[in-house]
């Protein structure tokens, strides 16, 4: 086994997908902080993306990205996740998938 692929524990691979993501953090105690910032990479499980924010690891988000591929070559489609801070480091944020789903771009991700 390579030293790569020893210290790389991740169970799923990740894309280097570059889109535009928006993010609110989910906080019932204070007003919703929302930002914006840039994929990095992508999983099935997770998200890391840039963000002038610092977002504590706990700290429960939903993302909106916007997607590259076209529902029925017409309608673009954003995919809209919520989970958990796990690692935050120089202005880059990991976020873990707990659910997801995707949406046309018509629809507003919920306030």
């Amino acid at each position: 086994m390579s030293q790569n692929s020893q210290q790389d524990r991740r169970s799923t691979d990740r894309f280097p997908i570059e889109r535009t993501v928006h993010y609110k953090v989910l906080n019932k105690r204070s007003g919703d902080e929302i930002g914006e910032g840039r994929t990095v990479n992508i999983s099935s499980t997770g998200v890391l993306f840039t963000t002038e924010h610092m977002l504590l690891p706990g700290r429960r988000l939903e993302v909106s990205i916007s997607w590259p591929a076209q529902l029925n070559e017409k309608c673009s489609l954003r995919l809209v996740a919520r989970g958990r801070i796990v690692r935050f480091e120089e202005g880059l944020a990991a976020m873990e998938i707990q659910q997801y789903e995707f949406r046309t771009a018509r629809q507003a991700v919920a306030s």
